[in-house]
Parts: structure tokens; sequence; C-alpha cells
């Protein structure tokens, strides 16, 4: 939950693409040289090009569009339209694993999904200055996430989690890189928005994917990503208590 205050503080002056891509490769330099140590290097070289791919569609582009949300619209309605994401991983795990759908879950999900469009039907307006596009942002980046678990557990199943968490954050990397480098900001930012990327990449991605991987791994898909319905409740008090917003 404290990501979504870590990206409004280092977008602020670093900018949205290099807050991303100095987040995963922070993550990617704690993350690699402990795979390396545990002896399961292996299994990131075997399966490096899913691993990889799994890095940009998990990490990159969605952190890239979360740091442009919370530029435009308040940390706390961000976590709320985050929580879409085992949404989106429920109807990838029926679709795609065959993950059955009890009555329950078709009724939770029609709640879920009607919730958002309540939540967000008043607030999305894409005249200039509007919020739409910051909406429409984050449900992409939770659909990201959805599809991304899916993936996962189906083409990556019996894979090391510390593996699949250190080459996603080096496949993020590699894919931000010529990105974060062009925007880089011209003026070294201060320290605030320096510890706040420390933070990004050191607890919330590198020590966050090793527990979200395993997750998956143990639980299935679309389990593991109902984690995201608890990140509304700490980055909206984050955003209220630190940030000032209502």
């Amino acid at each position: 939950g404290s990501s979504f205050l870590f990206m409004r503080l280092g977008a602020a002056e670093f900018g949205v693409v290099a807050t991303a891509g100095a987040r995963v490769g922070i993550a990617a330099a704690l993350l690699l040289p402990i795979l390396w140590f545990s002896g399961h290097w292996s299994a990131l070289r075997q399966n490096a090009g899913r691993i990889l791919y799994i890095g940009l569609l998990n990490s990159a582009l969605p952190f890239v569009l979360f740091s442009y949300a919370v530029m435009n619209i308040s940390t706390g309605l961000s976590s709320i339209l985050n929580a879409t994401a085992p949404l989106f991983g429920a109807v990838f795990a029926w679709l795609w694993l065959k993950d059955r759908l009890t009555t329950p879950r078709v009724i939770g999900l029609v709640i879920g999904f009607a919730g958002v469009a309540l939540l967000a039907y008043d607030k999305a307006s894409f005249k200039p200055g509007g919020t739409g596009w910051a909406i429409l942002a984050c449900l992409l980046a939770s659909l990201c996430y959805g599809y991304s678990a899916s993936f996962t557990k189906r083409y990556l199943s019996g894979v090391n989690p510390l593996a699949i968490a250190s080459g996603s954050q080096l496949g993020a990397t590699l894919g931000l890189a010529i990105p974060t480098i062009w925007w880089w900001p011209t003026e070294n930012p201060g320290w605030t928005p320096w510890t706040a990327l420390l933070m990004l990449g050191v607890l919330c991605s590198g020590v966050a994917y090793i527990l979200y991987f395993r997750l998956i791994a143990q639980l299935g898909p679309a389990r593991a990503i109902t984690v995201t319905f608890l990140v509304p409740v700490f980055a909206v008090s984050y955003g209220v208590t630190l940030l000032g917003e209502t």
C-alpha cells in the first residue's frame, strides 16, 4: 500500500518514466546477487524469455501507468482502482486456466466491477484537466496484473519464485532503460524522492515480489492476487495522513 505514496513522492521530481525505471533497477540490483548466491541462477537462465516478458507486463508497464495516475488523481483512488486486479485475475484464470467460477464468485465479480464503476464514473472526464486517462491507466495496469498472474501459473509453474522475481525486475529494467535515460531529470532531485525510490525498489518491488510469486506457486493466481484487496486500506490511510488527501 505504501507504493502509491512513494510513487507520488518520487514522480513529483523524477517524472513518471524515470520513477518506474529507477524502481525496477533498484529492485533488480537487490535481487540478482541474492539469486546468484542462492544457487537458482539456472532457473532464470532456462526460463529467461518468459521471465523477462513477465517483467514487462507485471512491472514495467504497470509501474509507468500508476506513476502517471498518482500525478493526476489521488493515491487513494489509484489504490482502489488497483483493487480491480483480482477481478481481472479471476476472469483470466477462468478463461485461460479453467479455474471454476462458482455462483458466489460470479456475484462477487459483478459487485466488484459495479463498485469500481460507481467510484469512478463521476470522476472520469476526458476533457482537458480531467482524470479519465489516469483512471484508464489504473485499470490497464490492473488488467496487466491479472493477466500476468495467470501467465506465471501456466508457463512458470514450478520455477523458483526468487528466479521469477529477480528476472522479472531485470526484464522491466531492460525494457525501461532507454526511456528512463531519455527522461531522467536534468537536476538532481532531493533526498525525499531518492528515499521514496529506494523504498519502492527494495520493499515494494524486491521483497514484495519474492513473496507474491511464492504465493502464486502455492495458492494459484486467482487467490494470490486477492492480496490487492488489502492495498487500499493502507494506501488511503497514508494518503490522508501524510499527503492531506480527502
